[in-house]
Protein backbone atom coordinates (compact mmCIF):
# COMPACT_ATOMS: atom_id res chain seq x y z
CA UNK A 1 0.00 0.00 0.00
CA UNK A 2 0.94 3.64 -0.86
CA UNK A 3 2.38 5.67 1.63
CA UNK A 4 0.02 8.49 1.76
CA UNK A 5 -3.30 5.68 1.25
CA UNK A 6 -1.69 4.24 4.30
CA UNK A 7 -1.40 7.78 6.18
CA UNK A 8 -5.11 8.18 4.91
CA UNK A 9 -6.24 5.79 6.89
CA UNK A 10 -4.72 6.42 10.11
CA UNK A 11 -1.55 4.40 9.81
CA UNK A 12 0.95 6.11 12.95
CA UNK A 13 4.04 4.99 11.03
CA UNK A 14 3.31 6.45 7.33
CA UNK A 15 2.46 9.87 8.53
CA UNK A 16 5.38 9.59 11.01
CA UNK A 17 7.72 9.42 7.74
CA UNK A 18 6.05 12.71 6.39
CA UNK A 19 6.34 14.05 9.32
CA UNK A 20 10.06 13.68 8.88
CA UNK A 21 10.25 14.17 5.03
CA UNK A 22 7.72 17.06 4.89
CA UNK A 23 9.13 18.85 8.57
CA UNK A 24 11.92 20.78 7.56
CA UNK A 25 10.05 22.21 4.33
CA UNK A 26 6.87 23.39 6.02
CA UNK A 27 9.15 24.81 8.88
CA UNK A 28 10.89 26.78 6.21
CA UNK A 29 7.56 28.17 4.37
CA UNK A 30 5.99 28.85 7.91
CA UNK A 31 9.22 30.93 8.82
CA UNK A 32 9.22 32.82 5.40
CA UNK A 33 5.61 34.00 6.52
CA UNK A 34 6.00 34.79 10.32
CA UNK A 35 9.67 35.51 10.34
CA UNK A 36 10.22 34.69 13.96
CA UNK A 37 12.24 31.20 14.11
CA UNK A 38 10.78 30.54 17.72
CA UNK A 39 7.01 31.06 16.46
CA UNK A 40 7.78 28.84 13.18
CA UNK A 41 8.78 25.89 15.26
CA UNK A 42 5.86 26.37 17.48
CA UNK A 43 3.96 26.51 14.00
CA UNK A 44 5.48 23.50 12.69
CA UNK A 45 4.20 21.60 15.30
CA UNK A 46 0.62 23.03 15.40
CA UNK A 47 0.34 22.30 11.62
CA UNK A 48 1.52 18.52 11.86
CA UNK A 49 -1.10 18.39 15.12
CA UNK A 50 -3.55 19.44 12.69
CA UNK A 51 -2.68 17.54 9.91
CA UNK A 52 -2.35 14.08 11.64
CA UNK A 53 -5.99 15.03 13.01
CA UNK A 54 -7.50 15.75 9.84
CA UNK A 55 -5.79 12.84 7.84
CA UNK A 56 -8.76 10.64 7.11
CA UNK A 57 -10.02 14.62 5.00
CA UNK A 58 -6.54 13.70 2.70
CA UNK A 59 -7.09 12.44 -0.82
CA UNK A 60 -4.13 9.81 -1.33
CA UNK A 61 -4.15 11.05 -4.75
CA UNK A 62 -3.19 14.67 -3.91
CA UNK A 63 0.18 16.64 -3.22
CA UNK A 64 0.97 16.18 0.23
CA UNK A 65 3.50 19.18 0.31
CA UNK A 66 0.91 21.59 -1.15
CA UNK A 67 -1.32 19.93 1.25
CA UNK A 68 0.65 20.73 4.63
CA UNK A 69 2.07 23.94 3.10
CA UNK A 70 -1.89 25.39 2.66
CA UNK A 71 -2.14 24.06 6.22
CA UNK A 72 0.75 25.91 7.43
CA UNK A 73 0.20 29.03 5.84
CA UNK A 74 -3.50 29.24 7.55
CA UNK A 75 -1.41 28.69 10.86
CA UNK A 76 0.38 31.60 9.99
CA UNK A 77 -1.85 33.76 9.14
CA UNK A 78 -3.69 33.33 12.14
CA UNK A 79 -0.26 33.86 14.00
CA UNK A 80 0.30 36.85 12.11
CA UNK A 81 -3.44 38.31 13.18
CA UNK A 82 -2.27 37.43 16.94
CA UNK A 83 1.27 39.04 16.00
CA UNK A 84 3.78 41.37 18.27
CA UNK A 85 5.41 44.29 17.79
CA UNK A 86 8.88 42.50 17.91
CA UNK A 87 8.97 40.88 14.07
CA UNK A 88 11.92 41.92 12.20
CA UNK A 89 12.64 43.18 8.41
CA UNK A 90 15.97 41.83 7.07
CA UNK A 91 18.30 44.66 6.45
CA UNK A 92 18.61 45.15 3.52
CA UNK A 93 14.99 46.15 3.34
CA UNK A 94 15.30 49.35 3.36
CA UNK A 95 18.82 49.91 2.12
CA UNK A 96 18.12 52.70 -0.69
CA UNK A 97 20.73 54.95 -1.59
CA UNK A 98 20.79 56.81 1.98
CA UNK A 99 24.39 56.96 3.04
CA UNK A 100 23.04 58.16 6.91
CA UNK A 101 22.94 54.84 8.80
CA UNK A 102 20.85 56.66 11.48
CA UNK A 103 18.43 57.42 8.61
CA UNK A 104 18.61 54.37 7.06
CA UNK A 105 17.86 52.56 10.69
CA UNK A 106 14.92 55.12 11.07
CA UNK A 107 13.26 54.28 7.35
CA UNK A 108 14.13 50.23 8.17
CA UNK A 109 11.73 50.92 11.62
CA UNK A 110 8.79 53.05 9.72
CA UNK A 111 8.75 49.82 7.33
CA UNK A 112 8.45 47.40 9.93
CA UNK A 113 6.00 49.22 11.02
CA UNK A 114 3.92 49.95 8.76
CA UNK A 115 3.95 46.19 7.84
CA UNK A 116 2.85 45.31 10.93
CA UNK A 117 -0.23 47.41 10.02
CA UNK A 118 -1.02 45.55 7.42
CA UNK A 119 -3.84 43.19 7.80
CA UNK A 120 -2.34 39.72 7.80
CA UNK A 121 -3.58 37.98 4.53
CA UNK A 122 -1.09 41.32 2.77
CA UNK A 123 1.33 40.89 4.85
CA UNK A 124 1.72 37.30 4.29
CA UNK A 125 1.46 38.06 0.70
CA UNK A 126 3.38 41.43 0.32
CA UNK A 127 6.00 39.20 2.76
CA UNK A 128 6.74 36.10 0.20
CA UNK A 129 6.32 38.53 -2.85
CA UNK A 130 9.10 41.39 -1.35
CA UNK A 131 11.19 40.01 1.06
CA UNK A 132 10.80 36.12 0.06
CA UNK A 133 10.77 36.88 -3.99
CA UNK A 134 8.47 33.50 -4.28
CA UNK A 135 6.59 33.65 -7.09
CA UNK A 136 3.16 34.49 -7.42
CA UNK A 137 2.05 31.09 -8.74
CA UNK A 138 3.69 29.56 -5.66
CA UNK A 139 2.63 32.24 -3.12
CA UNK A 140 -1.12 32.06 -4.68
CA UNK A 141 -1.00 27.93 -3.92
CA UNK A 142 0.23 28.26 -0.39
CA UNK A 143 -2.31 31.37 0.04
CA UNK A 144 -5.16 28.84 -1.83
CA UNK A 145 -6.00 31.97 -3.91
CA UNK A 146 -5.39 32.40 -7.68
CA UNK A 147 -2.26 34.29 -8.84
CA UNK A 148 -4.28 37.13 -9.84
CA UNK A 149 -5.44 37.26 -6.67
CA UNK A 150 -2.12 36.77 -4.94
CA UNK A 151 -0.84 39.60 -7.18
CA UNK A 152 -3.60 41.74 -6.41
CA UNK A 153 -2.96 41.63 -2.47
CA UNK A 154 0.77 42.18 -3.38
CA UNK A 155 -0.49 45.52 -5.40
CA UNK A 156 -2.45 46.37 -2.43
CA UNK A 157 0.18 45.90 0.25
CA UNK A 158 2.38 48.16 -1.63
CA UNK A 159 -0.03 50.92 -2.06
CA UNK A 160 -0.78 51.06 1.65
CA UNK A 161 3.29 50.90 2.84
CA UNK A 162 3.59 53.70 0.22
CA UNK A 163 0.72 55.67 1.72
CA UNK A 164 2.11 55.11 5.07
CA UNK A 165 5.71 55.92 4.13
CA UNK A 166 4.44 59.09 2.33
CA UNK A 167 2.47 60.10 5.17
CA UNK A 168 5.69 60.06 6.99
CA UNK A 169 7.57 62.12 4.51
CA UNK A 170 9.38 59.49 3.39
CA UNK A 171 8.94 58.74 -0.56
CA UNK A 172 9.22 54.25 -0.88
Amino acid sequence: MELLERFAQGDDDAFETLFRQFQGEVYGWILKIVREPAAAEELTIETFWKIYRARRRFRPGGNFGAWARRIGTNAALDHLRRRHPAEELPENIAAGDCADPAVERETREEIRRAFQRLPAKLSAAATLALIEERPYEEIADALGISAGAARLRVHRAVRILRRHLARLGREP
